[in-house]
């Protein structure tokens, strides 16, 4: 399910020491928000009553505000309708700071958030924890530092509606909203890429309908983006034969960059090796590229007035790159193609991940453990503990990388005191740290078991040993795979390249690892 997300400028934010309920509190006439209400009783922002209650701070305001235009979406405003929450179970929503689910200010559910709807919009009021964040949250509203709020939903099928008047703008009204996620308190006071999500299907068939018109020109050429985007959809949908609208190299389209960006931001890649690595983009096929490495140079003493004396210590690694071409296959099938429904760029865009993610991975591992880089054996934890403390610099940002199996069983080892060898780490990518350092596991088809039945284990710094370089400019063209299959033909061109031979160590760890001592 989609979620966008809305800010609602006239929140009329305010922080408050609660108030005591009186029976006497209004509550809404809605009777599809009656579910709701018992799980969130109303609070009516005009019968404010602070008190020095021992529960602590509250915020309240609105959430959403019925029919209140939003800035421009590209191409339209939208409005909320105020019928647009009936029948929407509220039971689950929670307040959050800036969208963040780590920031739970309050909830339904625990009866620390209470939402309402009247003729103005959604009303809130949470009484805020005593933690950080959020004392943090009430001062600032308090200081009239953060006065919007925003609200995360999806909508439900054919729930919005677009139409044009006379003047030519277009306005898209939500009549039904499916699920109210969240109310959130944000400091940004506009609409941007970040916080904005617009799904454009229903924008699209509404542009579609009837002739073309200059409306729609302007709005594509005031949006080169989205042109970009729905030129290349087109040219996927024509099996390649209309490439208006898109830029191409030879026979090849070029995919828009909104389409590739994110499937290169390493931190959307939840499974992709390269987010530990230094990623440089490069805008030549081959060259030198200077990277920063765990150097050890010191300040140098001077005269006044005198020339500076070169640095003792190599501040860079100059590392040689060669870009080369890697090609792969997207399937489409004929039903996926020409169902105007399906988000076809969206698609495309998942297998291309999944394509990157995997050529990412197996270079690196091949790099990793293609012999370059020390190897040792570990029989003992103690041998785990000499590569840690000793082999490898104690300025690196120190990572282990473990298949399956070896993870397994490092998770049953235990030191002297019957203590688990892991110790559980909330931020590891695996949910557990050795020695303090992050532990991150790859599936045993990725990095196999050694011939010997010994593990595989890599240690060190990731970023100091490995470099990769990317030419972001992706391209693609129609191709009939066989008689069975077709689909995209896609291009990608990078580069994997060693940093420092020193930054890792591969370890193959084998035996029932005595306990660790107490040295």
């Amino acid at each position: 399910m989609k979620q966008d997300r809305r800010l609602t400028i006239n929140a009329e934010l305010r922080a408050d020491t609660p108030q005591a309920e009186t029976p006497e509190s209004n509550s809404t006439d809605n009777s599809t928000n009656q579910q709701a209400n018992k799980q969130a009783p109303a609070a009516t922002p005009n019968d404010k009553q602070p008190t020095n209650d021992k529960d602590g701070k509250t915020l309240s305001g609105y959430a959403i505000v019925w029919n209140s235009p939003s800035k421009d979406l590209g191409g339209f405003k939208e409005l909320v309708s105020p019928k647009a929450l009936d029948g929407v179970d509220l039971s689950n929503v929670l307040m959050l700071n800036n969208h963040d689910y780590t920031q739970v200010l309050a909830s339904v559910k625990a009866g620390t958030l209470k939402l309402a709807t009247d003729d103005k919009g959604l009303h809130f009021e949470a009484q805020l924890p005593n933690t950080s964040f959020a004392n943090d949250i009430y001062e600032e509203v308090s200081s009239g530092n953060v006065d919007s709020c925003s609200f995360g939903f999806a909508v439900d099928d054919d729930g919005d509606e677009f139409a044009k008047n006379d003047q030519g703008s277009i306005t898209r009204t939500i009549n039904q909203v499916k699920s109210l996620f969240d109310v959130s308190v944000v400091a940004i006071p506009a609409y941007d890429d970040s916080s904005v999500s617009v799904d454009t299907r229903s924008y699209e068939q509404f542009m579609n309908k009837g002739e073309k018109n200059n409306m729609e020109t302007t709005l594509i050429d005031s949006n080169n983006r989205n042109a970009e985007t729905r030129s290349f959809e087109q040219y996927i949908r024509t099996h390649g034969e209309v490439r208006d609208g898109i830029t191409s190299v030879g026979a090849s389209a070029v995919i828009p960059k909104e389409v590739v960006t994110p499937v290169f931001d390493l931190k959307q890649s939840k499974y992709n090796l390269a987010q530990y690595a230094t990623v440089k983009q490069v805008s030549t096929g081959s060259g030198t590229y200077p990277i920063a490495t765990n150097q050890t140079a010191v300040l140098a003493t001077k005269e006044e007035l005198a020339d500076i004396t070169d640095v003792d210590g190599d501040m860079f690694s100059e590392v040689d790159f060669d870009v080369k071409t890697r090609a792969g296959k997207i399937a489409l099938s004929n039903e996926v193609v020409e169902d105007s429904e399906v988000d076809i760029v969206n698609e495309v865009k998942d297998q291309l991940q999944k394509l990157v993610d995997n050529t990412d991975n197996s270079q690196i591992i091949s790099l990793l453990t293609g012999g370059q880089f020390t190897s040792v054996t570990a029989t003992t934890t103690d041998d785990l503990k000499k590569v840690y403390n000793v082999d490898l610099d104690p300025a690196l940002d120190k990572m282990v990388l473990v298949n399956q199996s070896g993870f397994n069983y490092l998770d049953t080892l235990k030191d002297n005191e019957g203590r688990y060898l892991l110790q559980p780490t909330v931020s590891a990518p695996s949910g557990f740290s050795l020695f303090g350092a992050p532990v991150v596991m790859i599936a045993d088809k990725l990095l196999a078991n050694n011939k010997d039945g010994s593990f595989p284990m890599i240690m060190g710094d990731l970023s100091q040993a490995v470099a990769l370089f990317r030419r972001n400019q992706v391209t693609a063209q129609w191709d009939k795979f066989d008689q069975f299959s077709q689909g995209l033909s896609v291009i990608v061109r990078n580069d994997y390249e060693i940093i420092d031979k020193t930054a890792a160590v591969v370890i193959s760890l084998s035996g029932a690892a005595a306990p660790v001592s107490d040295k």
